[in-house]
């Protein structure tokens, strides 16, 4: 049996502030899930934290300077990446408590100097943006907005190239999934082969059913396993308000959990990160407590 190591990856490097002068509170999410005992729970090895660089937007300029924070990081990823490609060399299970939706290239970057691997993306948008598409996405600046792209090597070099090893992952090993239904990115994920579920269509086809589909997917292709990227504002704000930009019309508790559950269970899954989540939005902990209670349904099946 494969051991569960927790892992603390507290960075908020690719996050816009919330407001002038604050850093974003998504790098209180490991603290806040520990203090509702997960490691307990999950009955996990402990892994430690990896310390991210300060954040420091100072000097950057938009539009001209790519992604901020770039050389934290690229720093940091690394630095990740060598804790989780010595983890799932060992055989373990790590579990990564973000930070952003960023510290995603390190747990990839780790796996491509292992191997080929896909990526399940649960995520409520389609965080594709990147130099080609700004007209449709947006500016650049946020990494956390580029993680599709940025995984699938599109962006900046030194995000997405590093050790020379782009794209970290094949355009046609990535599954993303919960997407809100009018994700300004279909189209062109479309168009390029990625493969992408929206909210509705997960309904329409039920979340078991969907799950399904992608072990099929990552399963049956020349892959050494895949990892699972959720991003929890895949949920509805009805039931997680704590992130920042709670779209409507996401998935429900339940059906995150069933669509969840059997891509945790897959033997070929080589782990998970959880992302976005941010204390500060919560002063109550609600939040807290639902992760915490998913993650142990999800992560203990018998």
């Amino acid at each position: 049996m494969r051991r569960t190591v927790l892992i603390d990856a507290p960075s908020n490097l690719g996050l816009r502030p919330p407001a002038p002068g604050t850093v974003p509170g998504c790098a209180k999410l490991a603290g806040a899930l520990r203090e509702q005992g997960l490691l307990r729970r999950l009955g996990a090895l402990e892994g430690g934290v990896v310390v991210p660089p300060r954040y420091d937007l100072t000097g950057w300029r938009e539009g001209v300077d790519g992604d901020f924070n770039a050389a934290a990081l690229a720093e940091y990823t690394r630095k990740l990446a060598a804790r989780v490609e010595d983890r799932v060399r060992s055989g373990d299970f790590p579990v990564l408590l973000g930070g952003d939706c960023s510290i995603l290239l390190g747990a990839v970057l780790g796996l491509r100097r292992l191997g080929r691997y896909g990526v399940a993306y649960l995520d409520g948008h389609g965080d594709f943006r990147h130099p080609g598409n700004v007209a449709v996405s947006g500016p650049l600046g946020a990494a956390a907005g580029e993680g599709v792209a940025q995984i699938t090597g599109r962006g900046q070099a030194d995000l997405t190239d590093i050790d020379g090893l782009r794209p970290y992952v094949r355009d046609e090993d990535v599954n993303v999934l919960g997407i809100r239904d009018a994700d300004e990115n279909q189209e062109e994920l479309t168009q390029l082969g990625i493969r992408h579920t929206p909210v509705g269509e997960i309904r329409r086809r039920g979340p078991e059913t969907t799950a399904r589909a992608v072990l099929d997917h990552l399963q049956g292709r020349a892959l050494d396993g895949f990892w699972i990227h959720l991003d929890v504002d895949v949920l509805d704000p009805s039931v997680m308000p704590a992130v920042d930009s709670p779209d409507p019309g996401g998935l429900l508790t339940d059906e995150l959990r069933a669509l969840l559950a059997p891509l945790a269970a897959s033997p070929r899954c080589a782990g998970v990160n959880v992302t976005i989540y941010d204390p500060d939005r919560d002063p109550e902990g609600k939040g807290a407590v639902l992760l915490a209670d998913l993650l142990e349904d999800v992560l203990t099946q018998p």
